[in-house]
């Protein structure tokens, strides 16, 4: 494997002083890595260089046909000073999976893990330890052919950057209120709705911004061809939990697979909770949520880690869930994701990986 170089800052920038509280996605520390790609050439330069601005031609093709792809996942400090990533492999699995579907060349394994390792040991001093926060890593790769005709580009940067953070959403682990949209849609199957890709977040906004007008914190999708069955919220994957049973919709191809959802089954599995991955329709939801035999509902995502839902709406409905308090489960589930994030608790094998 090519060796990454490192360039490091000459002016450093001031950290966000412990008293304040960090606001999600604002702040970013004094390096970034980067890479290059040239068609025949392949993946060129590994570097990790101080935080800049791009230079970019206006022609370049990531701004004309979106061709790009984004993840994210989080590095956290322990008490005895470790610094652990958690799941980076299913990260980078899910990346190349976005890769393939968007016609952008796989990135090797190895050097995305040595790439996310090396960014976050240089700049290991800007990892938050007040808790619930941690570092957000952003790895990115943009399409740069200065080419105006639809084709995949021969030339691409790939880039992790990185935000020390607070919680996702303002309110923390109180409840959240989420809006079921029933007219715009974010996905089809056979589109790009199981990639993660900037055109899945735009198509998402319109909902969003009509959502946000009413008081309601995320959307929630319903699928794009029978506007019946439930498949995620804006920034998450969902769960619900009915008659002791709990349920997520399966992958089908316009769903995200979160880390996260993955995380959350395999714990519930091995605790010997039922779960059920299925085709779940509105008016089950809705059923459910009236007789009251919807014990807890929760989303769950990278940056939220596990969020309870308190309420949901479909058009003038809405449905109190567990009272508006945070269920036992989604709490359980929390608090054993984030043990593990912290070190505080030791997970399966392999899902926390320590930077050195």
């Amino acid at each position: 494997m090519q060796t990454i170089r490192i360039e490091r800052t000459a002016c450093p920038k001031e950290k966000p002083g412990k008293e304040n509280p960090l606001t999600f996605g604002t702040i970013f520390t004094d390096h970034m890595f980067e890479v290059d790609y040239e068609e025949g050439k392949g993946w060129y330069d590994p570097r990790v260089v101080p935080y800049h601005k791009l230079e970019l031609e206006p022609s370049s093709m990531v701004f004309h046909y979106g061709q790009e792809m984004f993840e994210g996942l989080k590095a956290y400090k322990t008490e005895e000073g470790k610094i652990l990533l958690f799941r980076p492999d299913k990260n980078i699995e899910r990346a190349n999976r976005s890769n393939d579907r968007l016609c952008i060349p796989e990135i090797p394994e190895e050097l995305f893990l040595e790439a996310l390792k090396t960014v976050v040991s240089v700049d290991q001093d800007w990892i938050p330890t007040k808790p619930g926060t941690s570092l957000y890593i952003r790895p990115f790769v943009i399409a740069t052919d200065p080419f105006l005709g639809v084709r995949p580009s021969h030339t691409y940067k790939f880039m992790i950057i990185l935000s020390p953070v607070g919680a996702y959403y303002a309110s923390g682990l109180d409840p959240v209120k989420i809006w079921i949209e029933d007219d715009y849609v974010r996905a089809v199957k056979g589109g790009i709705g199981e990639a993660k890709t900037g055109g899945n977040y735009v198509a998402s906004l319109a909902a969003q911004v009509k959502a946000h007008e009413e008081g309601y914190s995320q959307v929630l999708w319903l699928d794009g061809v029978h506007r019946k069955y439930i498949e995620e919220v804006g920034a998450m994957n969902i769960f619900f939990k009915i008659n002791g049973v709990v349920i997520t919709p399966e992958l089908n191809g316009s769903i995200l697979p979160g880390v996260t959802r993955d995380s959350v089954l395999s714990l519930c599995r091995d605790w010997g909770i039922k779960v059920e991955e299925r085709k779940i329709s509105v008016d089950e939801i809705v059923a459910a949520a009236r007789s009251g035999e919807m014990e807890e509902c929760f989303g769950t995502g990278t940056a939220a880690v596990v969020s309870p839902v308190g309420e949901l709406r479909l058009e003038d409905e809405r449905m109190s869930i567990g009272g508006g308090k945070i269920g036992e489960l989604t709490q359980r589930c929390y608090d054993t994701i984030t043990g593990i994030q912290l070190g505080r608790l030791t997970g399966p094998e392999g899902w926390s990986v320590e930077v050195k």
